[in-house]
């Protein structure tokens, strides 16, 4: 059972994914931003969030501005399907645009 910020999960893909992680619900603005620069500070490698939250823009600069390498950042993101795949796939790539 993960019991420190550095456990991680193994994911069908052999993927090691951080057990532990922010979540940015009903967070927005300069507090999402601070909230999730200081938990990368603290340690945190996975950052949960949602287009519907509206924080993806703060999440992504904080990240950006951060001294954590991307390649160690886990981030989670949850997708309401409307029209099917290709809405999907546009879905996908605005929330990595952010």
């Amino acid at each position: 059972m993960p019991s420190a910020l550095e456990d991680t999960v193994r994911l069908h893909n052999g993927v090691e994914m951080p057990a532990f992680g922010l979540g940015t619900y009903l967070n927005t603005g300069k507090s999402c931003a601070s909230a999730v620069s200081n938990a990368l500070e603290a340690g945190y490698r996975l950052i949960d969030t949602a287009s519907m939250y509206g924080n993806e823009r703060e999440i992504g600069e904080a990240i950006r501005d951060s001294n954590v390498p991307r390649d160690q950042i886990f981030i989670v993101s949850k997708y309401y399907p409307t029209k099917g795949y290709e809405d999907a796939l546009a879905s996908f790539e605005r929330t990595r645009s952010k």
